[in-house]
């Protein structure tokens, strides 16, 4: 799916800038107003926050490649990864840029309650040299991605490691010499051999080269963030619900807009990240529901068909990476809230403001969607209201109805001939 994702960026990329939902963005951001042209030593930083997917894979190769040894000493990557989304033959050639690197390649896996696990604990096993924070953790490799034969174990560990299942945190991994105390990134830099030099007066120390750091620009910042878990399945949501809004709109309004925007965000999402098939295939079941019983008004079978879809979805969606239960919660409570309860209310708002409250909509006739008796679903100039009638009069589906009076977004209705006599209407029958 990784192949999909990146044919979606330039695709989404483009209909942002032209939507102008973002300031003009663009790699030039990666390097902040570096000047490469300084003779001054420096060391490059690179934060990889995040899974590994398409767009940091982007920035950590650029980075290897693009290096230049007559002015850099040293590469850092600053980690806090939980794990990588990319193929592994992406995580096999990042591998060898990392062992091919004309300058040492140094890891720091901060600040404190950072991660490196799984293939990016595997990467951050062949780097030159490693650090870590109070708090960090490093660890859980899993099955093999990188060959042993040609970049060696990971840690110089042997296959039975503990780490393979297992993660040891800051005193551990000192303790064991799998990496160095690196309390913060400046204590972590000064561990590089020609990071700092004797100052004039042979009093302590002071650095003699330039920390230059490396980000992401703003448009890859916000696929990144759009593939993370969470952002992806609340995105997909979120687009999807006000797509389905729209539907029952004349126009596209900003609803339309923003929910198609955020849909093909939180479709990109989805096409990075390990997801099952079948499990989107049910988030896409569970809008159709909320739409199907949107026009009628009222909670039926396809509602609860749609919920039972939509928690089966979301439970499973992901295969291989977590969610934690706040996202999923907040995703599960606000669509049924948002597509059983709001919808509802509002496309009948939406279709009727103009008759609702208004004493000429009393004598109106219509057809019983449904059987009213005494509660049902009337259609009255081609919008569906919720209605009433009084028990001794009830209306089979198909009959045509008169209103004889509106209370909110109730109708109180009676059939076409033979009404009741109702202690709230003084008008003569006929």
């Amino acid at each position: 799916m990784t192949r999909t994702a990146r044919r979606l960026r330039p695709l989404l990329g483009l209909v942002l800038v032209v939507a102008g939902l973002l300031a003009p963005m663009g790699g030039a951001a990666a390097h902040d107003g570096l000047d490469h042209g300084a003779e001054q030593s420096v060391v490059d930083v690179v934060e990889v926050n995040g899974l590994l997917d398409p767009v940091l894979l982007e920035v950590v190769a650029d980075a290897l490649e693009s290096v230049d040894p007559a002015e850099t000493i040293a590469l850092v990557f600053q980690v806090d990864s939980r794990g990588s989304v990319v193929p592994d033959a992406d995580v096999t050639a990042l591998a060898d840029l990392v062992l091919d690197s004309p300058v040492p390649v140094s890891v720091w896996v901060g600040p404190s309650g950072s991660r490196a696990l799984g293939a990016v604990a595997q990467l951050v096993g062949v780097a030159d040299d490693l650090g870590i924070a109070p708090g960090a953790r490093i660890g859980d490799l899993g099955e093999p991605v990188l060959s042993a034969a040609s970049h060696g174990a990971p840690f110089g560990l042997a296959a039975g490691s503990d780490l393979v299942d297992g993660t040891v945190g800051y005193a551990e991994a000192v303790e064991r010499g799998l990496a160095r105390p690196s309390p913060v990134l400046l204590e972590h830099l000064r561990g590089i051999p020609g990071f700092e030099g004797v100052a004039d007066d042979g009093e302590g120390t002071t650095p003699v080269v330039r920390t230059r750091f490396h980000k992401p620009g703003l448009v890859d910042q916000l696929f990144h963030t759009a593939a993370s878990p969470p952002v992806a399945y609340l995105l997909f949501l979120a687009g999807a619900g006000l797509l389905v809004f729209e539907l029952f709109t004349a126009g596209i309004g900003i609803a339309g807009v923003i929910g198609a925007g955020s849909f093909l965000l939180g479709c990109y999402g989805l096409a990075v990240l390990p997801t099952r098939w079948w499990a989107i295939a049910l988030l896409v079941v569970a809008m159709f529901g909320y739409a199907v019983d949107a026009q009628t008004g009222v909670p039926r079978a396809w509602t609860v068909i749609g919920t039972m879809a939509l928690l089966i979805g979301s439970i499973w969606l992901y295969d291989g990476v977590g969610m934690s239960w706040i996202p999923l919660l907040v995703g599960l409570v606000g669509t049924v809230a948002g597509m059983a309860a709001g919808m509802p209310a509002m496309v009948r708002t939406r279709f009727s403001t103009p008759t609702i409250g208004r004493d000429w909509m009393v004598g109106e006739m219509g057809e019983a969607v449904d059987a009213v008796g005494p509660e049902g679903t009337v259609r009255v100039r081609d919008a569906v209201w919720r209605a009433r009638t009084n028990r001794a009069t009830p209306i089979e589906a198909g009959a045509p109805i008169r209103i004889v009076a509106v209370e909110g977004l109730w109708l109180e209705v009676e059939p076409e001939e033979g009404g009741a006599r109702d202690h709230r209407s003084r008008r003569p029958r006929d």
